[in-house]
């Protein structure tokens, strides 16, 4: 039965004499009672009786603004802190970010690059992902380039080199890689231009990565035995995709002799090689963009940046890795174990020997995260410069081309 504005009133106003005393269990009873002699909508009889109490947090402009519920816990003083930690570790989600907290403070109170109180470290370290993540949504959203494949089928020792699939890893054993080429063309695969081998160890997830002048044997051979030397353990085994690059007598005979495991993907299955394509992506693509790089001294810059980055990356960047996949009906469910960084990692792998654990722990010891970032950045920056420069030209050389041609027309 409908009743009118007046009574309604009336009887929200009588609710409302109750609900401000009242416990969370009898402002359920006396909403359900309001809802049964009015036949209103439930939530906006709440929000009624709410204003009528002059229950909730009041708005700036004064009155109630109709919301319950306890005051904000993390205030002003947290976000400073909060925003420095999350932009030196490269904007995490919020899970990584939470893991390495207490370790980041720490780290960076040791380099003398951020102070803060008591109370507030005690709020960072207790703070959720999804609290992190919802404090520092309006500044990822202020924060919103991809490539083309240059992968070229290698049929030469397709027979001679064995598949090995995504299931088929011994992830407890560092040692292991996967290996892959990201090509610097920029839109325009015309010419030679750079390529960055990628090369990812399965259980740590440490990543090294060197540019080279083009994808030519050679080249992609020699960066590989590069990177060989900078892993902190012994290389066992490398697999790779399908490309001329990989699939030669040069490199088989080089693993051959040097007893280490060479397997390669399925053509035209990425998910074999996830391990390492995730890190094209976090470790190549966020470090140097999708810019063309086709000059000497753009893939020198390149090798600085991957300098820097290797110690920043593999110190001090968590990583969670898949643990298990179930999948009921049309929905998959994918849990990971605790975010860690690689270096963190290498400390838990058993088959690490000790000594080289304590030389990682005493390079750990001398590393300032800020430093680095603020030195990543500044090659980023000369990078930039190079490119745009390089642009520039360019465009006034096709300027002075198109005059040049244009007045011979007119003298014809």
């Amino acid at each position: 039965m409908a009743i009118d504005m007046k009574t309604r009133r009336a009887l929200i106003a009588d609710a409302a004499a109750r609900y401000g005393k009242a416990s969370k269990m009898e402002k359920g009873r006396v909403l359900d009672d309001l809802v049964a002699w009015t036949g209103g909508d439930r939530s906006a009889l709440a929000r009624a009786v709410r204003r009528a109490a002059g229950v909730g947090t009041p708005h700036k402009w004064g009155g109630a603004r109709g919301r319950s519920g306890r005051r904000p816990v993390y205030r002003g003083a947290v976000m400073q802190p909060l925003r420095r930690v999350w932009a030196i570790m490269s904007f995490p989600c919020g899970k990584r970010l939470v893991s390495q907290m207490s370790e980041m403070l720490r780290v960076l109170e040791r380099c003398g690059e951020l102070r803060v109180s008591v109370e507030t470290r005690a709020q960072l370290e207790s703070m959720s992902a999804s609290t992190a993540d919802r404090l520092l949504g309006p500044e990822r959203r202020k924060m919103q380039l991809k490539g083309r494949q240059g992968t070229k089928p290698g049929s030469l020792l397709r027979h001679q080199i064995p598949i090995r699939t995504f299931a088929d890893w011994d992830d407890a054993r560092p040692g292991f890689t996967e290996m892959d080429l990201v090509s610097h063309e920029g839109g325009d695969a015309s010419g030679d231009f750079c390529y960055t081998l990628t090369l990812t160890d399965v259980a740590t997830g440490w990543t090294e990565c060197r540019a080279v002048k083009n994808r030519a044997q050679r080249w992609t051979f020699e960066a590989l035995k590069h990177l060989r030397k900078r892993l902190p353990f012994p290389l066992l085994g490398v697999d790779s995709d399908n490309g001329s690059e990989f699939m030669n007598h040069h490199l088989l005979s080089y693993c051959e002799d040097e007893h280490l495991s060479f397997t390669r993907a399925r053509p035209y299955r990425k998910n074999d090689n996830c391990f390492v394509e995730q890190k094209n992506y976090t470790a190549v693509r966020q470090m140097v963009g999708y810019y063309r790089y086709d000059t000497t001294s753009e893939r020198a810059l390149l090798n600085r940046i991957y300098g820097r980055h290797r110690l920043y990356f593999n110190f001090f960047l968590p990583q969670m890795k898949l643990v298990g996949k179930a999948r009921v009906g049309s929905k998959v469910t994918r849990r990971y174990d605790a975010p860690k960084t690689p270096y963190q990692r290498a400390l838990d792998a058993s088959n690490i020997e000790e000594s080289t654990k304590q030389e990682l722990r005493e390079q750990y010891a001398s590393l300032n995260p800020a430093a680095l970032r603020r030195q990543i950045s500044n090659l980023q920056e000369q990078l930039r410069a190079l490119v745009i420069s390089k642009e520039s030209r360019r465009i006034e050389q096709l300027f002075d081309d198109e005059t040049v041609e244009g007045t011979l027309i007119m003298r014809q």
